[in-house]
Formats: structure tokens, C-alpha cells, sequence
């Protein structure tokens, strides 16, 4: 049976809490936007709390687990030798595992490119005995159960029970790696097994990722059985849901997108086309000097724009290259610059009107 926060029993009287409360005031403004995001997310007790003090001198990385206890509600699967009084001792056993690989959280199917799914190879990852499987999850279990009855203690929430949390909290994390890590090559095995044309085989192994997260948090150890036999159902059934929207949406969008049918870059294509004609026309104008531009307002137009007939066009000049050239400084040549555009100016929408 899985059990939540929500689920634990409070004194008479008293609201059931959905997490803990920040009591007083912080000066420092980091502090108050954690305190504030936090406060957001849970439902004030007045039997717990904690104290502006104590949340203070939390590190940063202790700051951000406390948010990801509120962020997202941690549940446990019960187990009867929870209660007992040397749980701690018996449960929290080292495990060993021989031959363990370094841990991975996922198969990355985003990020590494996928061929054929014949050609891939299922990652090795360290095969657990029906014993250490049973360990392990009684371990992961465990773990999420000291984290929920120290968060649900009544009383002020001090900093040694604080950093306790957090300390059990780490181990939950790490042996959700395991356990994953353990478990991964289900997904690629499972998604090479089933054949859907209608699903891109990286989306199978997305959906398979995401049902191996669920199944290890949702698994009962004492049922008996393995876990790879609930998981197996619990991958397949991901599978054929995401069929189901992907027929769904085919439905709706029977057609695959083809760029070459896109014509959004009508508009560009057109601007760039007339882009080119205004240069042949600017081009034409200067060469017969259209604009009645002098000698000097000539050479600071083509040496600014790098208007030329050559086959290799000049790099456009600076104003103070340009000045260096007519012998003036680079002010005079904006100036003449300018008033030599409004004459060009003039002669292009002259020639368009009378077009």
C-alpha cells in the first residue's frame, strides 16, 4: 500500500499537513523568496514549523532538496518490518552487487542518434538476484518512509531533524539510481520486441523511461514476485498508449509535413528579389550620375558602398578611410555622404513616377 504525507496520523484536533512551515521573517532577500516558495507549497501547522534560523544556515544544495521534498510529494510503499526496532540495522544491510557499471539515469534516446534498432546493443547494468532485488527495494522504500515520518513529527522542525531528512533523502536518490541503472536494459529490450510502425522507436524509449520511473516507485516487494514482471507490463502498457495517440493524432493530421510545400518565405524571397533590383537600379543611376552628384559626392558614394563595376567588389570604407582619401575629415564626408543619398533619393522615386 502506498502511503503520503496526507496519510499519517496527526494529534486530534489538528489539520493533516502537506509539508512544513517557515515561521518569522528573513532580511536576507535570497532567503525570503526560498521561504516564500516554499510557504506556496505547503499548508501552515501550528504544531510544525521551521525557524527562520534554521532555513537560513541551509547550504544551497539542501536549499533546493528541501524544494524538491515540496515540489514533489514523496510516498512510500508500506512493509511491515518498517515498525520493527531494529529496522534500521536489519534493513540497511550494505547490498553487494558484483560487476556494477558506473550508474546511468537513462537510456539517452534524445541525445545519441538511433539507426536500427537490431544494430543497438542492450547496456549491461548489474543483474540482481531475487535476494538483492528484495533488498534493495526494501532499502528504497525504507528510506522514503523515515523521510515522511521525520517531515511529519509534530514539534519544531530543528536543524539536526532537518539535515536527518536530507540525509535520508540522498540515500532515496541514490538507490532510485540503482535500481534504474539495474533495470534499463527492460526498456531497450522491450521496445526492440514490440513492433510499432506508427511510433518513432526513440519516442518507445522515452515512454519506457518514464514507465521504469513509475513502476520503481509504485512496486511492492512483499507481493512475491520479480520486479522486471511488473515492469515489463507496465513498459508494454506505455508502449500502447502512446500508439493510441499517435493513431489519434494521425487522424487528426493525416499528412506529414513537407517543406518544399512551405511557403512561408514567400515574402523573404521577394524582398531579397527586390533588394537586388534596387541595386542594379542605384548602379545604373550613378554610372550616368542620374542623381547630379559632383565629383567629390561620386567617389565618397562609391567608396563608402563599394559600388563598382568590377568583378570583385571592393570592402565598403569607413568614413575616416574615405576621408583620408578626399583629404577631409570624417565628419565632412557624413555630411556630403548624406546629402549625396537625398540626391539619389530623389532621382529613384522621380524615375518610379514617371514609371
Amino acid at each position: 500500500m502506498s502511503t503520503t504525507l496526507a496519510d499519517r496520523k496527526t494529534p486530534a484536533g489538528a489539520r493533516r499537513p502537506a509539508g512544513f512551515a517557515v515561521n518569522g521573517r528573513s532580511s536576507n532577500p535570497s532567503t525570503r523568496t526560498d521561504r516564500g516558495a516554499i510557504m506556496d507549497r505547503t499548508a501552515t501547522h501550528p504544531k510544525l514549523r521551521i525557524h527562520r534560523r534554521t532555513l537560513e544556515r541551509l547550504t544551497p544544495n539542501e536549499r533546493q532538496m528541501l524544494h524538491q521534498l515540496y515540489r514533489e510529494p514523496l510516498d512510500f510503499v508500506q512493509h511491515p518490518d518498517f515498525s520493527s526496532p531494529d529496522a534500521e540495522q536489519r534493513i540497511m544491510a550494505p547490498v553487494e552487487l558484483d560487476g556494477q557499471r558506473p550508474i546511468q539515469r537513462f537510456i539517452q534516446a534524445a541525445a545519441d542518434p538511433i539507426g536500427d534498432p537490431e544494430d543497438l546493443d542492450i547496456p549491461e547494468g548489474a543483474v540482481l538476484t531475487g535476494a538483492q532485488e528484495r533488498a534493495m527495494f526494501l532499502q528504497y522504500n525504507y528510506c522514503r518512509f523515515r523521510v515522511t515520518r521525520l517531515g511529519t513529527e509534530p514539534g519544531v522542525l530543528t536543524a539536526t531533524r532537518l539535515r536527518a531528512i536530507f540525509v535520508w533523502f540522498v540515500r532515496v536518490l541514490d538507490l532510485r539510481d540503482q535500481l534504474v541503472n539495474a533495470n534499463m536494459p527492460l526498456v531497450l529490450a522491450m521496445a526492440k520486441r514490440t513492433r510499432l510502425s506508427n511510433v518513432d522507436f526513440s519516442e518507445l524509449i522515452s515512454e519506457g523511461n518514464m514507465a521504469l520511473l513509475r513502476a520503481i516507485e509504485k512496486f511492492d516487494v512483499a507481493r512475491g514476485f520479480k520486479f522486471s514482471t511488473y515492469a515489463c507490463r507496465a513498459i508494454l502498457k506505455a508502449f500502447s498508449r502512446a500508439s493510441m495517440k499517435q493513431s489519434r493524432y494521425r487522424q487528426r493530421f493525416p499528412a506529414e509535413f513537407d517543406p518544399e510545400m512551405e511557403k512561408s518565405d514567400f515574402l523573404e524571397s521577394k524582398r531579397e528579389g527586390f533588394e537586388a533590383d534596387c541595386v542594379d537600379q542605384l548602379r545604373e543611376i550613378i554610372a550616368r550620375n542620374g542623381a547630379n552628384l559632383n565629383d567629390i559626392e561620386q567617389v565618397v558614394i562609391r567608396e563608402r558602398f563599394a559600388i563598382t563595376d568590377a568583378i570583385e567588389a571592393p570592402h565598403p570604407k569607413t568614413l575616416e578611410e574615405v576621408g583620408e582619401i578626399i583629404g577631409v575629415t570624417k565628419e565632412r564626408v557624413r555630411q556630403i555622404q548624406n546629402k549625396a543619398l537625398n540626391k539619389i533619393k530623389e532621382a529613384l522615386e522621380s524615375e518610379i513616377l514617371v514609371a
